[in-house]
């Protein structure tokens, strides 16, 4: 992999990695912006005790920009969008209207391939690959940052989840604080410990390999099922069998088998709803240690994958129960969502 540091025409970090090491990277950025001004500033919430990032300035982004006009795409015939080169393998920017930024933490933008009309299920296993090393480089230099406790790296895909950019792309969020979903997991690690003994990841996937009613793939290095207690009606945790706090501490054997079993997991999502249904909607989501935390060596890296379609032509909403009090009603049967999951690898 090489990788080629350079700015945008307001500042902002642009970043090429490239499969080939000969590559060189040298397009300037010729638009005449003005200099990113963000109003980011994180609440905390009195009652539950979690912060709320408000970020007035992102009501003026790019919403569903018509093909020709995707800011993500190369510049190309005389159109200058937010990537100079004519083309690339995969490039990430410091997002122009930032949830986060500053001494709040900081947004990335991580466009996988410089094909529009692409997936990310569409991409080869070095695409892939290239990729996941993009992921872990922005982790470790994330990690660096004084104010960043987390690094979040995900992807939104589909016009159901909120995604405006029809681009083929992920986020990378650097929080200033631990997210509220990892002080959960670690809480209820500690408690699996002082009870057992054992380590919580550790147990969850022995206990998943045992039953092995909702595994969906069971590979050498990784294994992906449906949790117990799946929250939505499509559900997968994939987890390295030789568990790590981050991406960074991934082996070279986790690293080469992660392209097969991520494209396989996402071309079934594909395929859940049968043959002439419209691309499944998902969320993909690494969940990672945070920084500088006791335990964080405890923690298990694994990604979740989910998606807010429930059945043909029907989502699943986040209405009273879910929003209101945090209690999610599922649909599916996590072991009748993983049987789903199994026939359709060979669809």
């Amino acid at each position: 992999m090489k990788k080629t540091v350079t700015t945008l025409a307001d500042g902002r970090e642009l970043l090429y990695y490239d499969s080939r090491d000969d590559v060189v990277r040298d397009a300037v950025d010729r638009r005449p912006l003005d200099p990113v001004s963000t109003s980011s500033e994180i609440r905390r919430d009195p009652f539950l005790g979690d912060s709320v990032a408000i970020a007035s300035h992102r009501q003026g982004r790019i919403y569903h920009p018509p093909a020709d006009e995707c800011p993500l795409c190369p510049s190309r015939d005389g159109r200058q969008s937010e990537i100079p080169e004519a083309d690339y393998d995969v490039a990430v920017f410091e997002n122009r209207f930032p949830s986060l930024a500053g001494d709040s933490g900081r947004c990335e933008v991580v466009c996988f391939t410089s094909d529009h009309d692409a997936s990310f299920a569409d991409l080869t296993e070095e695409q892939a690959a290239l990729v996941l090393s993009a992921w872990t480089d922005r982790t470790a230099e994330l990690a660096g940052l004084p104010q960043v406790k987390q690094v979040f790296c995900f992807e939104n895909r589909g016009a159901e989840i909120g995604v405006t950019l029809g681009h083929p792309h992920g986020q990378i969020y650097a929080y200033p604080f631990v997210t509220p979903r990892t002080e959960l997991m670690f809480r209820s690690m500690a408690a699996h410990r002082a009870e057992t003994g054992g380590n919580l990841f550790d147990d969850v996937v022995a206990r998943e390999e045992k039953d092995g009613s909702r595994i969906v793939i069971d590979a050498e290095h990784w294994v992906a099922f449906v949790p117990y207690a799946a929250h939505w009606p499509y559900e997968v945790h994939l987890h390295p069998r030789r568990r790590v706090p981050d991406l960074r501490e991934l082996d070279e054997a986790a690293r080469t088998e992660f392209p097969q079993v991520y494209l396989e997991l996402l071309r079934r999502f594909d395929r859940i709803f049968g043959p002439g249904e419209p691309p499944t909607p998902y969320i993909s989501a690494w969940h990672q240690a945070p920084f500088g935390v006791p335990g964080r060596e405890d923690f298990g890296l694994h990604l979740e994958l989910f998606t807010i379609r429930r059945t043909s032509g029907k989502l699943k909403f986040l209405a009273g129960s879910e929003s209101g009090m945090n209690v999610f009603i599922n649909d599916v049967p996590p072991e009748a969502a993983a049987q789903r999951l199994r026939e359709v690898a060979s669809e």
